[in-house]
Order: structure tokens, then sequence, then C-alpha cells
């Protein structure tokens, strides 16, 4: 029985490529007895679907759209493929994630790379194997070549092999830890004190309400906003700012303080249950459609999305 964790990219060209390379592995998963997930896009995931209803123990697989259960990056380590690992204790568990699709913006892709380097970080001693599909046939070059640096194994129409191009988890995420573009002029800029957080919450709740975010938005804005500003406050030398703008449908809140986060996986892991704390910034990764992260030492940016 295999018992180490592999991490697999496959690229594929077409619907032939993509079924037999997904649909091979699920087979090999439901025969040695694993629980077994994918999580792919929703034009994949409707071609998974149809696929499954003819393989034997197609019933029992687990399926999730990427597009609604990933769309933030940050929430997919926590929240997917961690979350399914936790609910089969003892077994190993066997995934296909498609976090990056032809439709993902440039905004998002520093995320998503980072999210799939540390992967092998997060899963590293774990009993389990997860499977990465990349459309290259509408992928840039780039991209590509990341999912080079990010898979320690890859596996092509032409077969499966170790990339030559794998780099060390912290050092791809490091690369990714990149300076935010510049803020709007527009912005509304504050500051943010232990003695005014309420004050905080009320004009960041208004400021959702005019952007024409829904109620449930509106308190998933405030409350991400909240735990961040508490961040700052107890972590980050007592004080930070706060930039709010509108943009393209969504609010973009940016937290500025004097903090560092050394640790790449700080919100991309759950706090153990006996923890007492460390879990604001995961809970951030799930309220929220983005979160952006540029740290160095001395100075933290946290840049969210939360659309209508």
């Amino acid at each position: 029985m295999t018992t180490a964790f592999a991490h697999i990219g496959l690229f594929y060209r077409d619907r032939k490529d993509f079924l037999e390379g997904t649909i091979g592995y699920i087979k090999a998963g439901l025969s040695a007895g694993e629980p077994v997930m994918a999580v792919v896009p929703t034009d994949n995931l409707k071609l998974l679907r149809e696929e499954l209803r003819d393989v034997r123990g197609g019933s029992s697989v687990v399926t999730q759209d990427m597009t609604v259960a990933g769309r933030n990056p940050g929430r997919i380590l926590p929240g997917v493929l961690l979350a399914f690992a936790a609910a089969h204790p003892g077994r190993r568990v066997r995934i296909i994630g498609e976090p990056i699709w032809a439709g993902r913006g440039p905004v998002e892709y520093p995320a998503c790379v980072q999210h799939e380097a540390l992967i092998n970080s997060a899963f590293a001693g774990r009993n389990a194997g997860i499977l990465c599909p990349y459309d290259v046939s509408q992928l840039a070059p780039e991209v590509v070549r990341d999912a080079r640096r990010t898979h320690p194994i890859l596996q092509t129409w032409e077969g499966r092999s170790a990339s030559p191009d794998y780099a060390d988890p912290a050092q791809v995420a490091g690369d990714f830890n990149q300076p935010l573009p510049p803020r709007p002029e527009r912005a509304q800029v504050l500051g943010i004190a232990p003695s005014d957080l309420p004050g905080l919450r009320r004009f960041v709740g208004a400021q959702g309400a005019q952007a024409g975010l829904s109620g449930s938005r509106i308190a998933d804005l405030t409350l991400a906003v909240n735990e961040l500003a508490t961040n700052s406050i107890v972590h980050a030398g007592g004080a930070g700012t706060l930039a709010i703008w509108s943009d393209n449908g969504q609010v973009v809140c940016e937290i500025a303080d004097g903090g560092h986060l050394a640790d790449p996986l700080v919100g991309r892991l759950p706090a153990p249950v006996d923890q007492p704390g460390g879990r604001g910034l995961v809970l951030v990764q799930h309220l929220c459609d983005l979160v952006r992260v540029y740290t160095r030492p001395g100075a933290t940016t946290i840049r969210i999305h939360i659309g209508r």
C-alpha cells in the first residue's frame, strides 16, 4: 500500500487527456479503498460527474466546483484539502484539485502559485495523494513553468516522471511574496487604534452597504476587517492603517501594519482544536473572495476582496 505523500501535476491538452488522467487516478483510489474527492472548475466538473456514472464506486467520490470552493486560493488548503483529510483520520485520501484555470486573473495568480507550493509543506508526511490538472492548451507558458516548480511529479499524455524543476516550497512561496499594486487615489484611509474598533466596524459596514453588498456579505467584510485590525493591534505594535475602496463590484480593504508573517503557512492551516487562538487569518481566508499578502520584516500588507 502506498503511504508517501504524492503531489502530481497533470498536464492535459484536451478532454480526452483530462478524463484519462483523472478517471484513471480515481479508479486506482477506489480500488485501494481510499476516500476520493475531486474539486475542479465548472466545465471539468460536469465532465467528471458524467464519466463517474459509469465507474464502479463513482457515486462515493466527493465532487465540488473549484470556482466556488476555491474561489479564494488561500482557502483551498484549510477549507478543502486538509478538511477532507481530517474527515478521514487514519486513512490515505486521494484528491484531485485544479486551482489554476484560464479564467483566473493576474491578481489571483500569485496566491494560486503560493497555494500549490505550500501543499508540499502542509501535506509533508501525510498519507495522501493530490493530482492537480493543468490545461496546457489554454494556460500561458509561464504558468506551466511554475507548475513544474510546485509539483515534484509530473504526468502528461506520455507518462509520469519526476519534475527536474521542482523547487523548495518556501522558496517558491517567497518568490510570489510580491508588492501589491498601488491602491487607487479614491481609497479612503483610516488609522487603526484599540480605542475605536467599533467605529471602524461601523465605517466598513457603511462602505459595504454603499457598494451594494448584501447583508451577509457586509457581515463577512466587517468580521474579516475586524480580525485583521485586531491582529494589527495585538501582534503588530498596537496600530495599523486601513484603506478601503470599491472595484468592479467588489469591496477591497487593505490593512497595513508593522508586523511580519515569517511563516508562509500562516492562515493556510487550521488551528488545533485545543489551541485557544490562531484562527483569525484562517477565518479571513474563509470569508473572502481573495486574500493577498505582502510581508517582510517590519511591514505587512494584507488586501482582501469581497464581492456581491
